[in-house]
């Protein structure tokens, strides 16, 4: 029996894009020194690629003030104050154009909905809760997804099995009657694979499959997991 399909956010919901975050990144870098721009965009962007290697190491999760310690450690610059004070001046519609969610997630999520199954949303990231909800309601998804979890709020992210199991006891099911949908194979086939639910892969030409890592199903378009759930119900 399946009570619940929970979905990785970047590249499942919204559309990958390889470097989401450059541009605020960019705009810190301008805002602590114009001379320099390119450098210390070029050293952010490599720092939170350092944080994101983690999952495959410890997969201890982190958070923005994390990483900003790490940028201000290594360049003994402020980055933190910067950011925030280009936050203040700037709509993050304006930071980061680029972010989009599938124009089918919409309809997928009434659609799953529709035959009584609770959805959940499960993201590896550092930023805060307020950042991706702000995109989220931005596209009428916020009420369609009954528990939405952010590992910067979290001990453990993808694919440490917890992180799974919290999403579960999130939405009120048991992880077996769960189906994760995800677009990588480490951080969202093998860690749901591993807390007992049945996965979906959505394949990201930047996370390519991995010997011995098998979903149970893949699909190219959202839409698509209507029809399999049904079945697999």
């Amino acid at each position: 029996m399946i009570d619940a399909v929970i979905f990785d956010w970047g590249g499942t919901l919204s559309e990958f894009v390889d470097a989401e975050l450059v541009d605020a990144w960019r705009l810190a870098a301008h805002h602590l020194d114009p001379a320099r721009e390119d450098e210390i965009t070029a050293r952010l962007v490599q720092i939170e690629a350092h944080f994101w290697a983690t999952t495959s190491s410890h997969q201890r999760s982190a958070t923005l003030a994390d990483l900003m310690a790490a940028a201000a450690k290594e360049l003994g610059l402020d980055v933190a104050e910067a950011l925030l004070e280009e936050a203040a001046l700037r709509h993050l519609d304006a930071w980061t154009p680029h972010i989009r969610h599938d124009p089918e997630a919409a309809e997928t999520l009434v659609e799953l909905r529709g035959q009584g199954l609770r959805i959940g949303m499960l993201s590896n990231t550092h930023w805060p809760r307020t950042f991706h909800e702000h995109f989220l309601e931005r596209d009428g998804l916020v009420e369609l997804i009954d528990a939405r979890l952010y590992t910067s709020e979290m001990p453990f992210q993808k694919p440490h099995p917890s992180a799974f199991l919290a999403a579960a006891r999130a939405l009120g099911v048991e992880a077996e009657h769960a189906i994760f949908v995800g677009d990588r194979p480490w951080d969202d086939i093998s860690g749901a694979h591993s807390a007992g639910m049945r996965t979906v892969l959505r394949p990201n030409p930047v996370a390519p499959d991995i010997a011995g890592i098998n979903p149970d199903a893949r699909i190219s378009r959202l839409i698509e997991l209507v029809d399999l759930v049904h079945a697999w119900s």
